[in-house]
């Protein structure tokens, strides 16, 4: 679209979720054009023509990525959203500056031959994503949440350029940290009621049919909970249902459901159904991506586009307001193991690591019945056997990095590649707090939200036609929320205490009160039954010899052990089979 002066060109993915507030702004100064139409394209160009860029920018609260180009300076501008939602790649081909949302888009370039950027592939094997701001290719970015970079006509670089953040979740973070909410819990409970009403409300206008997600945890059921509490009709909400119990919560997003009055839709899915995702998963995510619960998104995504065009959901609640399970046992197990000696650390970690996780499962089965519901944890065999390898940790840090890696020396299973930095292993960019835990929320914000939960949604979404809205990233909700003191959040061993609060003014406390569950498949179990002739072909030692991007050794002796049931190597081994079937369906 052209402003209305002529002298902007913008190309625009998102919404703008405040937009006719800014309408309203622009037209009590009037500073507004006279309206074409009534889109938010429309009053982000106007925006941009009476405040400049990064002032427009500073009102807006919305997703999006944008392009900007000016005919007066000759310059090009791209920015993304503050939290990244929305994806915005661009980089080099041949000397031609190319930006996409897809990478299968820059791939279009007459002439693309960029190589697989090695140093991206090794990051990839540690987090199963290629975080921002590197890709999968050499040459070509991704220009990290709430920043924007800018281009001049005669640039003939082939660098990034210069990329400068309009908003810094860490400034957020710090600022809210020292200028503490002093009120109390029911104050707290309050307010963040109203934010969450307030980004709600604003992401229910749509000109297209609208639901929700609903898994029945904390988070997505806050969303539907307020959701319905605005609505006059019952919310159409959607949840997938598995036949294998540990991966189920279909059960109990319809308890959720049926006590609010949605419009509920469930699907219990077969394997088959489940299998028949993977072959369309690297089309679907255009770059190695290996977080296996990307197979149930897509399948809710699915589900929910038979119905709506639009589906709100409830990520972030997690980084947010403190819910996982990392940040409950990081601190009290870095107490520990600070007080054992080496020689202890090493004789636990192989007294572990000799009962295999299966069994491990076993002994948790029968005693766990003795716990509260909240200190009950699924797969805990596969967890212990995690936890092993924190006992060699020298700071806080290094045992969080543990816990977010797959592949622990990536570097050295990827041939010929480095593992760069990134805000996890670089010390100058941790947040500068006291609270461990506040560091960990602050780092999976910055990484792990924007890199993982957001791709993995709005891809397999996009795939699908689906538009998804995430409440809990309005910014006023982000900036509150790090205004509250870790004990509103982490309480007694369980998270989201303020969020909870809110939600049991709406939903009973015994319809919530149960162990938090990943919204999972059973990987694992497939790698030995279904998908093994398909999983052998793609690691098989002559065809990674060829390729020549991997050591095959570790990765035959993982699948080794992980077919004769010693170890679970499900997600190590869905790490190189995603980048695998990905490389195939490349060359294919």
């Amino acid at each position: 679209m052209v402003s209305a002066s002529g002298r902007y060109i913008i190309v625009f993915n998102g919404e703008i979720y405040n937009h006719l507030e800014l309408r309203a702004e622009l037209e009590k100064a009037d500073k507004a054009p006279a309206w074409r139409g009534h889109s938010d394209t429309e009053t982000l160009l106007a925006a941009f023509e009476d405040w400049g860029v990064e002032a427009a920018l500073a009102k807006t609260v919305g997703m999006f990525a944008i392009v900007l180009w000016d005919r007066a300076t000759r310059t090009l501008t791209l920015v993304r959203d503050r939290l990244g939602e929305k994806p915005l790649y661009y980089g080099w081909v041949r000397g031609a500056l190319v930006f996409g949302s897809e990478l299968k888009a820059i791939r279009a370039w007459p002439g693309f031959d960029n190589a697989i950027e090695r140093r991206a592939l090794a990051l990839f094997m540690r987090h199963n994503y290629v975080p921002a701001p590197w890709s999968i290719y050499e040459n070509i970015w991704k220009l990290p949440p709430g920043s924007l970079v800018q281009f001049g006509a005669a640039d003939a670089s082939v660098g990034r350029g210069e990329v400068r953040a309009y908003w810094s979740a860490r400034a957020v973070a710090e600022q809210g940290l020292h200028e503490r909410f002093v009120g109390n819990e029911a104050e707290a409970a309050a307010e963040l009621e109203r934010l969450l009403r307030q980004s709600i409300a604003g992401q229910r206008i749509a000109d297209v049919p609208l639901g929700a997600f609903l898994s029945g945890g904390i988070d997505s059921s806050a969303v539907v909970a307020l959701m319905q509490a605005q609505s006059s009709q019952p919310v159409k909400t959607f949840t997938i249902g598995f036949h294998e119990s540990e991966y189920n919560e279909a059960k109990h997003a319809k308890s959720v459901a049926r006590h609010l009055g949605t419009d509920h839709t469930e699907f219990y899915v077969t394997p088959r159904e489940t299998l028949d995702v993977i072959p369309k998963l690297p089309e679907l995510y255009d770059e190695p991506f290996a977080d296996s619960s990307q197979i149930p998104t897509h399948l809710v995504a699915q589900l929910a586009h038979r119905q709506v065009t639009v589906a709100l959901s409830g990520d972030g609640g997690d980084e947010l307001f403190g819910g996982y399970n990392r940040y409950f046992w990081a601190m009290a197990l870095w107490r520990r193991i600070a007080r054992m000696p080496h020689s202890v650390r090493r004789l636990a970690a192989t007294t572990i690591q000799r009962i295999s996780p299966t069994k491990w499962n076993r002994f948790f089965d029968i005693t766990t019945y003795l716990l509260p519901q909240r200190l009950r944890y699924s797969n805990p065999g596969d967890k212990l056997h995690k936890l092993t390898g924190l006992f060699g940790a020298g700071r806080p840090e290094v045992l969080y990095q543990h816990l977010v890696s797959h592949w622990d020396d990536p570097a050295r299973l990827v041939l010929e590649s480095e593992e760069p930095t990134t805000p996890i292993t670089d010390p100058a960019a941790w947040l500068d707090c006291s609270d461990f835990e506040h560091r960990m929320m602050y780092l999976d914000t910055v990484t792990y939200l924007p890199d993982d939960i957001l791709v993995k949604v709005d891809r397999a979404a996009m795939g699908v036609s689906l538009e998804t809205r995430v409440p809990f990233l309005d910014p006023r909700v982000v900036e509150f929320a790090w205004t509250l003191p870790l004990n509103m959040k982490i309480h007694d061993g369980q998270g989201k205490r303020i969020l909870r609060q809110v939600l049991y003014r709406y939903v009973p406390r015994e319809i919530m009160e149960r162990p938090k569950m990943g919204f999972g498949v059973p990987i694992d179990h497939w790698l030995r039954g279904p998908l093994k002739e398909w999983a052998e072909s793609l690691l098989s030692e002559a065809r990674l010899k060829q390729e020549g991007f991997f050591d095959p050794a570790p990765i035959r002796q993982k699948w080794a052990e992980h077919l004769s049931g010693r170890r679970n190597w499900a997600y190590h081994l869905w790490d190189v089979l995603m980048f695998q079937s990905w490389l195939e369906e490349l060359d294919g």
